[in-house]
């Protein structure tokens, strides 16, 4: 037991540890790899009444001393590359040469924050600009709104914490982080270089681990100014009928597809596709699920993205080839094996894929799916993507709005025209052409419409949820 990393909890600066504690085991092999305390609601009210009273030197810190602290974290975080990335292939099983990746980001999203932060500015207003007026100085200013509660998935439980924590931080409130029970350790590794840092603004970053009972905690306590989620719909839906007059900001789920016209580079199409269709084990919100095909060069198509999704290496997160592990529990690897049981009694097939690999469900390719099916009506969150046949782009456009989601959808075409049009066309947050809709950079607005959430990440976006608008008038 002594070799198995353990958490602690953050009560802003002072670490403290419980008694009882929660194993991770790794989904590749089982092997316990690290442990957290069992938070409860007390811990989390605990947390919450220490981010209150930080929350007012937070609101008074230097803008540089901000800075610095984001500053001094990335560059302590790329030092650290190598632990970081370890960590992540134990407790989520992300091969190991994308959990590198992973931290890359990471360091990149604080250090935009960093920057950003120059920005964050008001305005002046001409209040004579109509005869009921009067000159007068005024403008508005933004300030930070206090506390801030997150909450984030397992996926990318180390970017998308930094996505939440540092322009909160950074933007001059205190924060009470949940991270995803998968991913205990990375979440306290990523936490410690803020605690500890020289520029650290005292008591402004607590973490409490668990599941419901903390996060229905956070989230009804009338502390929290703002509540930032990343994960389902289902508790989506739960935040947002239990957070009261609350800021709430939402990524949710996603069901991303592409179309690919008759005029796209198919060989470009078909690697890209099965890149994005199986990174992270389809474990994206913004994986590639669907795929319309013209059908004038569907079965070309298809010969095409079944030879790629062969070639991709599936097994231990440690190697570092592995371009896919395993699912990141035996229950997805069971709604995985139930997806393709399903769509195969309704009449689709596999053409790459479909059976298990050393324990490990596969990159799957299905073919002559159709609207009906259950597979591609609903979010898979699986290594799975399915080939629909379409006569043209009306069509295609049509049955990928077709979707209680909107987050990313895309288009392989060689139109000018095409391409203008499926712009304005797709109902979703984000377009991308002649790519996958998986591809995403940090420096963008990242957020969706319909069920796939309201806000939107991105270190310019996520400082403006996290600050509130304060109007003056000088007269």
């Amino acid at each position: 037991m002594s070799t198995i990393a353990q958490a602690k909890i953050f009560f802003g600066s002072a670490e403290e540890n419980k008694e009882v504690q929660q194993e991770r085991k790794s989904p590749f092999d089982s092997a316990v790899v690290s442990s957290a305390p069992v938070c409860d609601a007390e811990d989390t009210l605990k947390a919450l009444d220490i981010a209150k009273a930080a929350s007012k030197a937070a609101a008074r810190s230097p803008l540089s001393q901000r800075i610095l602290w984001l500053e001094d974290v990335a560059k302590r975080l790329m030092e650290e590359k190598e632990a970081f990335a370890l960590m992540l292939a134990k407790e989520v099983a992300k091969p190991i040469a994308f959990s590198r990746i992973e931290v890359e980001r990471c360091v990149e999203t604080i250090k935009i924050t960093a920057m950003e932060l120059a920005n964050l500015a008001g305005e002046t207003l001409p209040t004579d600009i109509m005869p009921s007026g009067k000159k007068t100085l005024a403008y508005f200013k933004r300030e930070p709104v206090g506390v801030v509660a997150c909450i984030t998935p397992f996926n990318f439980p180390l970017n998308l914490v930094a996505h939440k924590i540092a322009p909160a931080l950074g933007a001059g409130n205190a924060v009470v982080l949940k991270p995803t029970p998968e991913a205990p350790m990375t979440a306290y590794m990523f936490a410690k270089l803020f605690v500890d840092s020289p520029y650290a603004i005292k008591d402004a970053l607590s973490v409490v681990y668990g599941d419901a009972e903390v996060g229905s905690a956070l989230v009804q306590s009338n502390i929290p100014r703002v509540i930032s989620f990343t994960g389902s719909v289902p508790v989506g839906n739960i935040i947002t009928k239990q957070a009261g007059i609350k800021k709430v900001s939402l990524e949710l789920g996603g069901n991303a597809a592409t179309y690919i016209d008759k005029s796209a580079d198919l060989a470009l199409a078909a690697a890209r596709c099965a890149f994005g269709a199986f990174y992270n084990s389809g474990q994206v919100c913004i994986s590639l699920q669907r795929i319309y095909v013209n059908e004038e060069v569907y079965d070309a198509f298809a010969e095409l993205i079944a030879q790629e999704t062969k070639k991709l290496k599936v097994g231990s997160p440690y190697e570092e080839d592995t371009f896919m592990g395993p699912l990141i529990d035996e229950e997805s690897r069971e709604r995985a094996k139930s997806w393709i049981a399903s769509a195969k009694d309704e009449g689709a097939k596999v053409i790459a894929g479909g059976e298990e690999v050393e324990g490990i469900f596969p990159p799957t390719v299905m073919a002559d799916v159709t609207d009906d099916m259950k597979i591609i009506c609903e979010e898979v969150f699986a290594p799975i993507v399915s080939l629909v046949a379409v006569a043209d782009y009306d069509t295609a456009v049509e049955k990928m709005n077709d979707s209680p989601y909107g987050l990313q959808f895309s288009i392989f075409t060689n139109d000018l025209k095409m391409t203008q049009q499926f712009i304005e066309d797709a109902e979703c947050g984000g377009v991308v052409v002649n790519d996958i809709p998986t591809l995403r950079f940090d420096v963008q607005p990242y957020g969706g419409a319909k069920l796939s959430g309201v806000g939107r990440e991105g270190p310019k976006w996520a400082l403006e949820e996290f600050t509130e608008i304060k109007s003056v008038v000088i007269c």
